[in-house]
């Protein structure tokens, strides 16, 4: 670790960042003949698909010197992509050994790899390793860029939100500010209290938070804080800085959905869901919209769809599965039971399709996904299948899904679920995702120390086009 600090301090750009020394090459490869069965492999075809569809072997392999790799393919168009899906072996009849030593692992697999494809393949590229440091990238590169604040953080980072270019940063022990258009300095805003998710509201002058010891959603005006760190405003000193939304205590998540000219705040408590909206001047709060209690199923996770322009909904998962109240009538019904999984399963994003009426989704949970309408109706004949469990799954707005697992990153179609790009680890982590705006997307380690980092990955728009 101190090797990796005097490296960091090397390398260390004006705005307090560093290049991820953990992903330095990409290895491009060819494409594979059968689609059909590259899709039975990826867990998108229409066939039954095995668990653990990217073997672990796979994830482990790393370059010689102990670096991360990032592995594509070229489509046969001849394309040029900046990064594509990972090749699984087992589409090129390989099965590399599991004995010998890592290093070596990696090249046998990577010169085999190159072997079966001339000896198979007609649309051949030749393998080369190109770096993508981020200190050699230039900003038109088609390479995505990966990049790390120098801060490490005494204590877990569990939320953040932007806030202009600037970086609020929740923790186990406080708020803080990343200062993005400076030199990465990081400026103390409330101290000893915990932040279990929040989300800037410009507009409106507000961050909406989770936070406290009984997960209170507590309201923090922007102006107030901006004063905590400039002190040049004596009368906003003199105000509350913040304000609790109703009296609920024990929130688990919310999502601020807006609708026409409304905001809605929908809140998923221990056996409840909230809805609150946005009262304007001389209000200047959210207020109680409608309550729906004693839910069978605890919610987990939770959004707000309008169907068709007319009709609210809830949508939320549990442990059990996926649930939709509909706002008006007050029922409650399952849209998805995955009754294959026998013990609890845990929900990990409801993703609210583009170009759909705000009728139908995508919902992951452990390491699958399914399409459903919010009638329950199964709307695509596709399972998305993660190549290992993610610890953190978020749509992005380039019409992709991310998955955060210890051994890669995945980016997904979110329409198709087919794997576009794996940045590999060289050494298992624990990665958060924290949010996103535009081609940047952040994201949090933790290491077992308990220090974390902010990272951040900016996707070149064209590129994604191309993968």
């Amino acid at each position: 670790e101190e090797e990796e600090e005097e490296e960091d301090a090397e390398n260390e750009a004006q705005d307090g960042t560093v290049p991820v020394s953990d992903i330095p090459r990409i290895m491009p490869t060819s494409a594979p003949a059968n689609s059909e069965q590259y899709n039975e492999e990826y867990g998108v075809g229409l066939v039954s698909i095995p668990k653990g569809a990217l073997p672990s072997d796979l994830y482990s392999s790393t370059s010689g010197d102990g670096t991360l790799i990032i592995r594509e393919y070229g489509r046969s168009t001849g394309t040029k992509s900046s990064f594509t899906p990972f090749v699984d072996p087992r589409v090129f009849q390989t099965s590399p050994s599991g004995n010998e030593e890592e290093s070596s692992a990696a090249a046998m697999f990577s010169s085999e790899m190159l072997r079966q494809e001339q000896a198979k393949l007609n649309e051949v590229r030749k393998i080369s390793v190109v770096n993508v440091n981020p200190t050699n990238i230039r900003p038109h590169s088609d390479t995505p860029e990966i990049r790390k604040y120098k801060k490490r953080f005494n204590s877990e980072i569990l939320c953040a939100a932007l806030w202009g270019v600037n970086l609020l940063v929740g923790t186990e022990n406080g708020l803080m500010l990343l200062d993005r258009s400076g030199q990465g300095k990081v400026y103390s805003l409330i101290n000893r209290r915990r932040f279990h998710q929040m989300d800037v509201l410009e507009g409106l002058n507000i961050l909406v938070t989770i936070s406290g010891k009984k997960n209170k959603l507590r309201v923090y005006y922007l102006s107030w804080l901006k004063n905590r760190i400039l002190h040049n405003d004596p009368e906003v000193e003199k105000k509350q800085g913040w304000t609790t939304v109703g009296d609920l205590e024990g929130c688990v998540h919310y999502k601020v959905v807006k609708y026409e000219r409304i905001r809605f705040l929908v809140i998923a408590l221990k056996n409840a869901v909230e809805i609150y909206a946005w009262a304007p001047k001389p209000y200047h709060k959210f207020m109680a919209f409608k309550s729906f209690s004693d839910l069978q199923h605890r919610p987990l996770l939770v959004d707000l769809t309008v169907e068709e322009g007319q009709r609210l909904k809830v949508i939320y998962g549990s442990h059990t599965g996926f649930h939709v109240i509909d706002v008006d009538s007050g029922n409650v019904y399952d849209i998805y039971l995955p009754s294959h999984i026998q013990a609890n399963i845990t929900p990990h994003a409801l993703i609210i399709l583009p170009k759909t009426d705000g009728m139908e989704m995508l919902l992951c949970y452990e390491d699958e996904g399914v399409y459903v309408n919010t009638y329950g109706r199964i709307t695509k004949d596709i399972v998305l299948q993660w190549g290992e469990m993610p610890t953190s799954v978020a749509y992005i707005h380039s019409s992709q899904i991310m998955g955060w697992g210890e051994k890669a990153i995945e980016i997904r179609s979110v329409e198709t679920g087919h794997l576009d790009g794996v940045f590999m680890h060289k050494r298992a982590q624990r990665l958060k995702f924290l949010c996103e705006r535009n081609d940047k997307v952040f994201f949090a380690s933790v290491r077992s120390g308990g220090s974390s980092q902010v990272f951040f990955m900016t996707l070149n728009r064209n590129s994604m086009m191309n993968w």
